[in-house]
């Protein structure tokens, strides 16, 4: 499972011109779920991500996580980050897991980020064509692949 986080001060998602989710002082996370992935996978990340200390504290240190700042979280799914680019110009997406495997995942993801302690969490639409626009502070993007993890 791989994860985009950026910490951002505004973030949404669009779905035919209408905001299906959006957070303030938080985290947009783009979601890829690869074959293969499992809960395991998406409990390595829920273990990193919501205590990612990445907020500055009251002397401009990167010390505070979402936890701490009571920030919020957009998740957003998105295939697009198994891309296999190995083999000429076009990706290949066969290592995204299938539907059926990669929404119960992604919905334990979120629910996961819930029972963590996140006040907000919205989401997009699984599947769906969606616009996303967004604020990044710092900027500070964290890429994290669960396979890394420990």
């Amino acid at each position: 499972m791989k994860a985009v986080i950026q910490r951002v001060k505004y973030a949404n998602v669009k779905i035919d011109g209408k905001v299906a989710g959006s957070c303030e002082g938080g985290f947009m996370i783009l979601l890829g779920v690869v074959e293969g992935d499992s809960r395991e996978d998406a409990d390595k990340l829920l273990k990193k991500i919501p205590y990612l200390r990445i907020f500055e504290d009251e002397n401009g240190k990167m010390n505070l996580s979402c936890l701490d700042t009571d920030g919020e979280i957009l998740v957003v799914s998105q295939f697009t980050l198994a891309a296999d680019c190995s083999h000429g110009r076009r990706p290949s997406f066969t290592n995204a897991a299938a539907p059926n495997v990669a929404i119960p995942l992604y919905e334990y993801f979120v629910s996961g980020l819930k029972e963590a302690g996140i006040k907000r969490v919205e989401t997009g639409e699984f599947g769906a064509d969606m616009l996303v626009e967004l604020v990044n502070d710092g900027p500070v993007t964290i890429i994290l692949d669960s396979k890394e993890l420990r």
